[in-house]
């Protein structure tokens, strides 16, 4: 997907003249964009860049409405969406029908709502920011980019059970997309600047949801490049996890899972002792950066037509401490963003509400999608 510009004369001619006119619309039931009026020009060019954007993603093999109305949102073009029961209601103009359809057509807006956001619940997605697509960069979940994206959205892995690390599979970072084991989740896309700039971007894997605290037991996974790091949450008292915890020198793991993966083995991997030809060892995740942010990171001196490639993996640590029967029947939901790095950072959500009302906007956005 290379960049989407509108630099066209004839195009710019065609906008600049469209929005000459500052009429106010004369039909029954007027466009708005973010519940202003427009007037007869802004219309006009709207409908115009609208037009144009559609060949434009055609011509790069972007053909989903979806992916056409979230970019033409992202860049002005659009409408606010009229619900259709209004032009029954302007139609029979009985205000005891008008009060009766407005109370079931609330009362079936909330129940979607519910079921969206529970149905939302546990979901993995992957988002690129504005700056990204417009520099023309696309995410796919094959190396192929035969059905480029500027978001990927994985379903969860269900009713997994707590496992350990070294029953996750030694080729989880080999399997394109979705690939979820019944005993944790995995998931593996792409990223490829198809633009005509060399530039830096970091990327952030965050909660988005949780319920029942599954966070205090869930281990991540990520492959950056084919190199592993794997991370969990503190412990409670604020110190580092480590299993077995440090102290306890009794046990230990008799295997190093994907240490040849590793991009830090050193600091993941300890040697607890040997005894004869036996060695122990601890496993040491890194820490969360943030109460809600998982993991972050960057890559520097990306040029035109660079592909990077990620793996995901999360599961439910049966050797953690805190991976107990209380968990059972809780949800996790996280995301993975891209920005570029000259763009600022999103301010993280201070707690689990702004978490849950962005979700209730997030619907509401979605329902109100723009139509041509």
């Amino acid at each position: 997907m290379a960049n989407i510009n509108f630099d066209s004369s004839e195009l710019d001619a065609k906008i600049a003249e469209a929005y000459k006119d500052d009429r106010e619309q004369t039909r029954l039931f007027k466009h708005k964009r973010a519940g202003q009026v427009l007037t007869e020009g802004e219309v006009r060019a709207i409908k115009i860049g609208r037009k144009k954007l559609r060949a434009e993603l055609k011509a790069r093999g972007i053909t989903r409405k979806k992916d056409f109305e979230l970019i033409a949102s992202s860049m002005g073009l659009y409408f606010d969406r009229r619900g259709g029961f209004l032009w029954f209601l302007w139609f029979f103009h009985g205000k005891g029908l008008a009060a009766l359809l407005g109370a079931l057509a609330a009362l079936m807006a909330v129940l979607f709502l519910f079921s969206t956001v529970t149905e939302m619940q546990g979901h993995f997605t992957i988002n690129m920011s504005d700056g990204m697509f417009r520099e023309g960069f696309s995410l796919c979940d094959e190396i192929t980019f035969e059905e480029p994206s500027m978001r990927l959205y994985a379903d969860p892995a269900l009713d997994v059970p707590c496992i350990s690390i070294t029953d996750i599979a030694p080729d989880v970072d080999d399997i394109d997309g979705l690939h979820n084991d019944a005993t944790y989740f995995a998931y593996t896309f792409y990223i490829r600047n198809e633009g005509e700039s060399t530039v830096n971007y970091d990327w952030e894997v965050a909660l988005n949801s949780e319920s029942q605290d599954l966070s205090s037991a869930a281990w991540v996974m990520i492959f950056e490049d084919g190199a592993m790091r794997f991370y969990a949450e503190p412990r409670q008292d604020g110190t580092e996890e480590a299993l077995p915890a440090y102290g306890d020198n009794s046990r230990g793991y008799l295997q190093t899972p994907f240490i040849a993966d590793s991009a830090v083995p050193f600091a993941q991997y300890d040697t607890i002792t040997q005894l004869g030809n036996t060695t122990y060892y601890r496993l040491i995740p890194i820490s969360f950066l943030s109460e809600l942010t998982v993991a972050a990171g960057r890559q520097e001196q990306v040029a035109p037509m660079d592909v990077h490639k990620y793996t995901v993996v999360i599961w439910l640590e049966g050797d953690d401490p805190d991976c107990t029967d209380a968990l059972i029947g809780g949800h996790l939901g996280l995301d993975m963003k891209f920005r570029l790095d000259s763009e600022e950072p999103e301010e993280e959500k201070s707690n689990w509400w702004d978490i849950k009302w962005d979700e209730l906007k997030f619907w509401e956005e979605d329902v109100t999608e723009p139509t041509s």
